[in-house]
């Protein structure tokens, strides 16, 4: 390999970037999107010209939605293609006609028309932007072709109110234009547009016809189509540089930058995160926006709680990463951001403020410029009318408007008698204590602007009633002067210092509550064992911290069914759909959501990385707690714990199934093993048998024959008590052996036994002790005579020849016992309780051998008498086995003319 070859193998980068779009393609349809400039240069008559060639391809297109406004030419191309009727939607009385997104995806063409991407739906649709239910189109595997002006898009919002002065409300994100698979640039002559619009071919809607006569003029045309070729240049080049990555096509590739926007709720972030969206895309830089929140700015926080909220929602749609933070120090946390992200440029707002103002305090922009370094620092300015949104009115007032006012005259007129009190005794200048001490007073209990109240009208109250001469504002000793800018100064720093430890405290206590709520879900949840526990650990909790209500919807086959919910919460057939479609979709939808925004819950679905497993609805107090960034994140932490305890338990039960699946592979491989090993052993020996007779039988003497004969018997004789072990084995598991019991005697049942047995035992000494007067037990003969003799084989097998079995019974009042023993090896005393395990074997002498299923067929078919079997070493050496068999018949026995098992 040369070096040349390197060199034009495409870098890994590039490769996993391909490799992630590929990925985020597959099972995704593709958006063809026609630009325009303006109205009327012919979009809709463009897509609709597209879509009649892809019919007659033989592709299968369906218009969902198409705006001809009367034209003849545009109704002309719309006969011959299938049209779905529009949905009526019901808004205040009023059906008004809208695109049928659920008709279109049960008709899942393979193309689909939809105008007018900007297009804003009837409030109570599913969603509230038409490009939405183009998302969900694109979802489900349909190619959609649509048209789209370029004044809607949201990061030119604020450029083109800049050209036009006309503010579009209708905005779509920009990540539509990078989604799209083509752009189609549709594009006439501003002078040609202009005699269609004199000719009346423009369609344009008498509510907006005062804005026709500023937007359509030829400069503002001209900017419009400059910035339609700029925006479609730029999404050629941008195809063009992957397509040269991807292939290691040489080029000038610039370093990759990062770049950071710090918005504050201001009426201009909007234009801070624009203008960052283009440079990011002129770039091609990957993005922040970072919110800081500080302690002595929380009463900022709750009254633009709303436009922040904004903020961060119109960032993330236009592809950005968000982040809030919490710092006392707005500078030195965008700047520790910054240099832990690799941020290369911070873009910030210019300072508005008076300029005596900046002199009292040096602007955030320029403490963030001093401590930036390396970093870039791009400053954007605004203009005096930039804001493209008019300032919302505080939705959350100070406790304390006026009446934290008339509380601190209060104090000061307090301040002032407790002084006069005391006046006989003390200098006027010690009496500055007082008034000091009710300004901490008010800024403890009342805030920062009244407590600055209160020392301003301690000092007017210290100079009119105590400062010589009393009762008027004149000093007489200009030294006095001083002491009442002490007074103000230090009433204004203290009432400052206890504020801001005031917001701070508050700021804290809210953290430690969520935290707190965090700690305790998730010690729930690690003690949950199963799915139910998880599901009422995530109820019971988030119902305590948010004094919320909530339902768990989890899949159950095919449908998404509510397994758990709170006791006073039920939910309709149009509540369990949004919590479909949030499952179906992975996207939070419901109350506070772009999407399905009628319903009474917010839906956010229990994701983790492989899958959805469920979804959660949450319904809040109140409205606000909808907007509320700080209940959004704390329902995304709640979700996103659920999520991984679901998928913990779900882990755990695939992990103990795998278990069992082990351990079955473990006994089967055992199983074959022994058979392989222990039944083709008597298979040999009797196929053996049978070749020597075929083959040799001239040659062989009667003696010889009569031989092989006896050793092809024995072998066949242990062939068939192998198989007959495994298939009463089988039988015991099954719950298949009947019990045919009739009254015994102990004599017989070993006599049986023994003469089963004989064989096998050659001339090996057995010695049986038999009391006299046992009583007669109820008992199935056969069985328990193959129970005796698989004992009696066990411990042939392990004692030596020359030693005894000794085979003992006794009675009492209620059992019969039997022993069984010999003088082999025993067990091991661990392995004891093992022996009548299936498949358990110890070592066994050469020769002997044998399925390990012996004594488990033994322990079975003595339970089903009702008896007991256990295993015991004998002092000396040896083992016995020891079986107790109930002389009265057991009361749960069953069966007719016999007793199953």
């Amino acid at each position: 390999m040369t070096a040349n070859d390197d060199d034009m193998r495409p870098s890994p980068e590039a490769m996993l970037k391909l490799a992630q779009t590929e990925e985020a393609e597959t099972g995704q349809g593709k958006l063809k999107i026609f630009l325009g400039y303006a109205a009327g240069v012919g979009k809709t008559y463009a897509m609709l010209e597209a879509a009649r060639q892809r019919m007659l391809d033989g592709r299968d297109v369906v218009v969902g939605y198409a705006e001809s406004h009367g034209r003849s030419e545009t109704d002309a191309l719309l006969e011959g293609l299938e049209v779905l009727p529009r949905k009526e939607v019901d808004w205040q009385g009023v059906l008004l006609p809208e695109m049928d997104l659920d008709a279109l995806l049960a008709r899942k063409p393979q193309i689909a028309l939809v105008d007018e991407l900007a297009h804003t739906n009837v409030p109570g649709s599913r969603h509230e932007k038409r490009w939405q239910d183009v998302e969900e189109l694109l979802a489900a595997g349909i190619d959609v072709y649509t048209t789209v002006n370029i004044q809607h898009f949201e990061s030119l919002n604020d450029v083109i109110t800049q050209v036009t002065g006309v503010v579009v409300r209708e905005t779509i994100p920009d990540r539509l234009l990078d989604l799209a698979f083509e752009i189609r640039l549709v594009d006439i002559p501003p002078e040609d547009l202009l005699q269609r619009l004199h000719e009346g071919k423009v369609y344009v809607p008498e509510q907006a016809a005062w804005a026709v006569e500023k937007f359509f003029r030829p400069g503002n045309l001209m900017a419009l189509r400059e910035l339609s070729l700029r925006r479609t240049a730029a999404r050629v080049d941008e195809q063009m540089r992957a397509y040269m990555e991807t292939r290691a096509i040489a080029g000038p590739w610039p370093a990759a930058e990062r770049l950071m926007v710090c918005v504050s709720g201001s009426p201009f972030s909007e234009k801070l995160i624009r203008a960052t969206c283009r440079l990011a895309d002129e770039l091609k830089a990957q993005w922040f926006t970072v919110y800081i929140e500080t302690p002595g700015g929380g009463r900022h926080v709750r009254e633009n709680r709303e436009r922040v909220w904004r903020d961060m929602r119109l960032a993330e749609s236009l592809g950005a990463q968000v982040a809030t933070l919490t710092a006392t120090s707005v500078p030195n946390a965008v700047i520790d951001y910054a240099a832990r992200h690799n941020i290369t440029r911070i873009v910030v707002g210019k300072p508005t403020k008076p300029r005596w103002q900046e002199l009292l305090r040096i602007p955030i922009v320029d403490q963030i410029i001093r401590q930036s370094g390396a970093i870039d620092v791009v400053v954007v300015s605004f203009g005096p009318t930039e804001s493209s949104t008019p300032a919302p009115a505080p939705t959350i007032r100070h406790p304390f408007p006026l009446r934290g006012y008339a509380a601190s005259l209060l104090l000061v007129g307090g301040a002032s008698m407790v002084c006069e009190l005391f006046r006989p005794f003390l200098d006027p200048t010690n009496m500055v204590m007082v008034y000091l001490l009710a300004v901490v007073l008010a800024a403890v209990r009342l805030g920062r602007r009244p407590a600055m109240a209160t020392a301003f009208l301690g000092v007017l109250a210290f100079d009119f009633f105590f400062v010589p001469p009393r009762f008027s504002f004149t000093v007489s000793d200009t030294q006095y002067l001083l002491t009442f800018v002490g007074l103000f100064v230090v009433g204004v720093v203290i009432s400052t210092l206890v504020s801001r430890a005031s917001e701070r405290a508050e700021v804290i206590r809210t953290r430690e509550v969520q935290t707190a709520s965090l700690y305790y879900l998730s010690r729930d949840l690690a003690a949950a064992a199963d799915i139910g526990a998880v599901m009422k650990a995530v109820i019971g909790n988030i119902e305590e911290a948010l004094n919320a209500r909530l339902a768990l919807f989890l899949p159950e086959g095919e449908r998404l069914e509510m397994m758990a919910a709170s006791a006073d919460l039920t939910l309709d057939l149009k509540e369990q759909a949004v919590a479909d479609w949030t499952f179906r979709n992975r996207q939070p939808a419901g109350r506070g959501t772009d999407t399905l925004i009628s319903s009474n819950l917010i839906y956010l679905p229990l994701q983790t990385m492989a899958s959805v497993l469920g979804v959660m609805g949450v319904q809040l107090e109140s409205e606000e707690e909808y907007r509320s960034q700080e209940s959004r994140r704390l329902l995304d932490a709640f979700a996103t714990q659920a999520a991984m305890a679901m998928e913990r338990v779900q882990f755990s039960r695939q992990a103990e199934q795998a278990q069992i699946l082990q351990a079955r592979e473990n006994l089967e491989r055992a199983l074959l093993n022994s058979i392989s090993h222990d039944l083709r052993t008597p298979l040999v020996s009797v196929t053996g048998v049978l070749g020597s007779l075929r083959d040799e039988e001239e040659h062989l003497s009667d003696r010889a024959r009569r031989e092989l004969l006896k050793t092809a018997c024995d072998e066949a004789a242990r062939l068939n008590r192998f198989v007959g072990n495994l298939l009463d084995m089988t039988r015991i598991e099954a719950g298949a052996v009947r019990l045919n019991v009739e009254p015994c005697d102990a004599q017989d049942l070993i006599g049986c036994a023994l003469a089963a047995i004989e064989q096998r035992l050659g001339d090996r000494e057995v010695r049986v002790e038999l009391p006299d007067g046992l009583p007669l037990v109820s008992l199935d003969l056969v069985l328990m005579t193959q129970v005796l003799v698989n004992i009696l084989d066990n411990a042939a097998k392990y004692a030596p020849r020359e030693s005894a079995i000794d085979i003992a019974a006794r009675a009492n009042d209620t059992w019969l016992t039997l022993e069984v023993s010999d003088r082999g090896p025993g067990v091991p005393e661990h392995d004891l309780k093992r022996v009548f395990d299936k498949f358990y074997r110890i070592p066994v002498p050469e020769g002997a051998g044998g399925t390990g299923l012996g004594l488990s067929i033994c322990k079975g078919i003595v339970e089903a008498h009702g008896g007991r079997i256990k295993a015991e070493n004998r002092d000396g050496g040896g083992l016995t086995i020891t079986i107790r068999l109930p002389l009265a018949r057991p009361a749960d026995w069953k069966g007719v003319g016999g007793h199953g098992v």
